[in-house]
């Protein structure tokens, strides 16, 4: 009920100004700058009436009720002073964005060239452990050894390795992830430096080749396990950079998103 007598008042409010001033002309109502605008939000005011019952959308046409607040301005003088000179100082910050630019384009170009690429690197598994995959899992090697009536599931059961993902993923999130360096990069992480596997508050220390199950040890027991991460020994560019993609350098545009970022102390 407060919205519709708002938009009668101010609906009133215009006609009578367009009948005492005129509508077109210098000194006309559609002659000033702050007339226009009420005239913008009674137009939109009356959209959005005619187009209520229909199967259409208006959370757009409402935001412009946010409009509705300036004309408060009008009734101000003072503060109108100060908007119209705001206003008037605009396009001298035509050089100041010109320099955020030119400082945004050096930055991206330098990033580019050191770090293009370099935020999809991630720890894979190395030569290790697919070669255990491939002794215990390739079809080949799992036909001769049903034919030799050995059951492949006790294989599945030694090395209990389901969980691993093809390449180091820490709390298994791609949020923050480990990004590694190759030898010939100065980076500061290397995949040695991948943390050890816990199970059960436990740090895990064995290798594979120690936890077979005709010694007794169990894989992923209380006491001792397989700490599997130290397999992740393979730093290679993936598919993926962080944050799902919108954190790089691999061209200019997502590097001005990076600087931004960095600039607007977001996600730093």
């Amino acid at each position: 009920a407060l919205d519709d007598g708002i938009f009668a008042f101010f609906a009133g409010e215009m006609v009578v100004k367009m009948v005492a001033l005129g509508v077109i002309g210098q000194k006309g109502y559609l002659g000033d700058t702050w007339n226009r605008l009420d005239f913008f939000i009674v137009l939109v005011g009356m959209l959005e009436y005619s187009l209520d019952g229909h199967n259409v959308s208006l959370s757009a046409i409402r935001t412009v009720r946010v409009l509705r607040p300036l004309r408060a301005i009008n009734r101000v003088p003072s503060m109108r002073i100060l908007v119209t000179l705001l206003l008037d100082t605009l396009p001298m910050l035509g050089n100041v964005l010109a320099l955020c630019f030119f400082v945004f384009f050096i930055f991206g170009i330098v990033g580019v060239q050191l770090w293009a690429g370099l935020l999809r690197n991630r720890c894979f598994m190395g030569e290790d452990v697919t070669i255990l995959w491939t002794t215990f899992f390739h079809p080949a090697i799992i036909s001769v050894l049903i034919s030799q009536t050995v059951s492949v599931c006790a294989l599945i059961r030694r090395y209990n390795i389901t969980f691993l993902n093809s390449y180091y993923r820490p709390d298994g999130t791609d949020d923050h992830p480990f990004i590694c360096s190759m030898e010939r990069d100065n980076g500061m992480l290397r995949c040695s430096d991948v943390p050890r596997r816990r199970v059960a508050r436990t740090y895990c220390s064995l290798g594979a080749e120690e936890a077979h199950s005709e010694t007794g040890v169990k894989a992923d027991g209380p006491v001792t396990c397989v700490n599997w991460y130290q397999y992740y020994n393979e730093c290679r560019a993936g598919e993926i950079n962080p944050h799902k993609g919108a954190i790089n350098f691999d061209n200019i545009g997502y590097a001005w998103i990076a600087i931004f970022q960095v600039k607007s102390l977001q996600n730093v």
